[in-house]
């Protein structure tokens, strides 16, 4: 396998181990990150000792806060990729489609496509210092697909609109509250809480656990293709006028001006 530049993968008994070690950009993940993660998700799905994956974020800030705003203010996208484009949906729909369960331990900030990463995984454990939101509309982003319709599948519609509509932040108790989160544990101890999960798991039947997954995900599959026109429908919104305020905004640190794109 080839050496890893922004994520870790490790396998520790029946789990594999997945980190986004970006800390310096809070985890955020550009172009090369997405392949590497996609990588060793497909490493973990084709290993028979693994029952379940872990993905967390390095350090104790940040879980994720999605694509790197700071790299597409640079360069206008997010970054140089070995096969030429940006694969977050296949990322999503991979995260999905691996037969095995993904336990997100969140560490720290999830928000922006952090928030929907963990929100795609069958499973989250939040430490006590976790918080969690969205950023699109803040920064000249959105995700219509999974990030949005699959997340009012877990908490309701009215819930799901307010997280993409406010862009607020909300604490790890209130994730808990609302079904966002499945439990919420001291921050020292996500991980091992996270690794005592897969070794349960690991005590079931693999067949039925891939049966399960399936058939929980069969009654959301229609939003795939939701996913696929979202993402097109962003890529060219992030190159417009509109997309690009937002991030340049956030990369000079002063509020985005969106007055002039009101439309009547």
């Amino acid at each position: 396998m080839s050496i890893f530049e922004d994520i870790t993968y490790e396998i520790d008994g029946p789990a594999a181990v997945i980190t986004i070690s970006r800390p310096e950009r809070y985890n955020a993940f550009r172009g090369r990150t997405v392949e590497e993660l996609i990588k060793a998700f497909r490493a973990a799905w084709a290993d028979s000792r693994v029952s379940a994956i872990i993905l967390t974020g390095a350090g104790e800030k940040a879980f994720c806060t999605g694509g790197d705003v700071k790299q597409r203010a640079e360069t206008g996208d997010y970054g140089p990729t070995e096969s030429g484009m940006f694969e977050i949906g296949n990322l999503h729909k991979l995260i999905r489609d691996i037969p095995k369960p993904v336990i997100a331990a969140v560490n720290g900030v999830a928000v922006g496509g952090g928030h929907v990463l963990h929100v795609l995984c069958d499973l989250t454990i939040a430490s006590e210092n976790a918080t969690f939101g969205q950023a699109g509309p803040r920064v000249g982003s959105f995700d219509a697909g999974f990030g949005s319709a699959f997340l009012a599948r877990v908490v309701g519609e009215k819930r799901a609109r307010e997280i993409w509509y406010l862009c607020r932040r909300y604490d790890a108790a209130t994730a808990e509250r609302w079904g966002l989160v499945n439990w919420v544990v001291p921050q020292e101890t996500l991980l091992d809480e996270a690794k005592s999960v897969v070794a349960e798991i690991a005590e079931k039947s693999p067949t039925a656990i891939r049966f399960l997954k399936q058939s929980f995900n069969a009654d959301t599959d229609h939003q795939a293709g939701l996913s696929n026109l979202a993402m097109s429908a962003l890529d060219l919104f992030g190159k417009s006028d509109e997309g690009l305020e937002g991030a340049t905004a956030f990369a000079e640190k002063r509020p985005a001006d969106f007055s002039r794109f009101v439309k009547a």
